[in-house]
């Protein structure tokens, strides 16, 4: 009996866009999809909400620290096995987190879960494997904006799961999407890099070429403060809605969405208009866009106007100032030294949600019983307002270099 043709492409064959989205797409619905569940988790654990909170906190730090490895791994090993071998690890935790007994043995799992940061890591070093540096942005800002689809839906699926079947539906639906992500990548996901065959201390060497640019800091610590600002209202907007709105979850989850609706936005104009705008420019609009929209809720806080929906409706453009921001400073990032672009996406990445896991951390301790949203909102805008001065840097050491962007 003659067998069918196989599918499997040759390994050397680049991935289509879709695997990349998908590919970081299942990373960001990890992140967010349990967030409509958190108060429930904390009853159902017999814990508080703040120890539950680290479940965000705590994996977005230990996806910090990952990230450091992943970069350089993926330049040696290439970026396929590095992949491969994230996506099994990853699916490995999550049935962990589903057979947890308890709050400990949960946040053990869930703090393993962050395996899958390689997928956001390598999804832009494969890009900027692919293509230029202006291109690269662009082609950033339309992978982002698929993938910004995925997590805009999940607080909303996860809100309604958790009403109806309980916190351990999430992590179900997160298992069944890391087996077709890992399907498709073996299927699709061909090698883009050549490996460099260096030892991670020949590597490790490499580093301070990236640490001593003025120009990698600045891109990072503007990508980091402006998802810093994502990164807060990720740790606080749960408390914000269910303890000063007195919102459902399901609710929450629905709102949630507005964000990241804006942040698609934000991913199609980067998309469209990088090329011809510039890096360095895109970025300032994105954080100015930010900045204003959080200083205007920040207004309304202290005059005590602020409703639920005026609270997440203008987070809708946070969402579309990031969208337009980071596609940008991470291409940036990979632009100040293209040979070393996985190491560059590594500690990039590891520094944006290093900053990301801190400022989760704040707002869950700025938040006490009895809080309003005040802390938080304040707490975003001062994150944003250091964005700006970070890419403003940027743009001033760009200048005396006599480059464009």
């Amino acid at each position: 009996m003659q067998l069918p043709p196989s599918r499997f492409l040759d390994p050397t064959t680049p991935p289509k866009i879709v695997t990349l989205t998908l590919l970081a797409g299942v990373s960001a619905l990890t992140m967010n999809i349990f967030l409509p569940s958190l108060p429930g988790m904390a009853e159902w654990f017999g814990t508080s909400y703040a120890l539950m909170q680290l479940s965000v906190a705590l994996y977005l730090a230990l996806s910090a620290v990952l990230q450091i490895a992943i970069g350089p791994i993926s330049d040696r090993y290439g970026r396929r096995r590095v992949v491969l071998a994230a996506l099994v690890l990853f699916l490995l935790a999550t049935v962990g987190t589903l057979l947890a007994p308890d709050a400990t043995t949960f946040l053990i799992f869930r703090m393993a879960q962050a395996v899958v940061a390689a997928g956001m890591v390598l999804s832009r070093a494969i890009v900027r494997d692919m293509v230029s540096d202006a291109e690269a942005a662009s082609m950033i800002g339309y992978v982002t904006m698929g993938m910004s689809l995925v997590p805009m839906i999940g607080p909303v699926i996860g809100g309604v799961l958790d009403e109806y079947f309980g916190w351990h539906a999430n992590f179900g639906l997160l298992l069944v999407a890391g087996i077709a992500v890992t399907v498709l990548c073996w299927r699709d996901l061909g090698e883009t890099s050549t490996p460099s065959g260096m030892s991670f201390a020949e590597q490790a060497q490499q580093y301070p070429r990236l640490l001593r640019s003025q120009r990698f800091w600045g891109y990072c610590l503007s990508a980091a403060f402006a998802s810093g600002c994502f990164f807060a209202y990720l740790g606080g907007a749960p408390f914000v809605g269910t303890e000063v709105f007195g919102l459902s979850s399901s609710r929450i989850g629905i709102l949630f969405a507005l964000t990241a609706l804006g942040y698609a936005g934000g991913n199609f104009f980067a998309g469209r208009y990088s090329v011809r705008v510039g890096m360095n420019r895109m970025v300032l609009l994105g954080t100015v866009i930010t900045t204003l929209s959080t200083a205007v809720l920040a207004a309304l806080s202290l005059m005590g106007l602020t409703t639920a929906f005026i609270f997440f409706g203008l987070t809708l453009f946070m969402g579309l100032g990031n969208g337009i921001c980071l596609p940008n400073a991470n291409a940036g990032i990979l632009s100040v030294r293209p040979e070393l672009a996985g190491t560059a996406s590594g500690l990039g990445g590891a520094f944006i949600i290093g900053g990301g896991a801190a400022l989760a951390a704040l707002a869950g301790i700025l938040l006490q019983p009895g809080s309003t949203e005040l802390p938080l909102v304040l707490l975003i805008l001062a994150s944003s307002v250091a964005s700006v001065l970070s890419i403003l840097w940027v743009m001033r050491r760009a200048r005396a270099l006599g480059l464009s962007g």
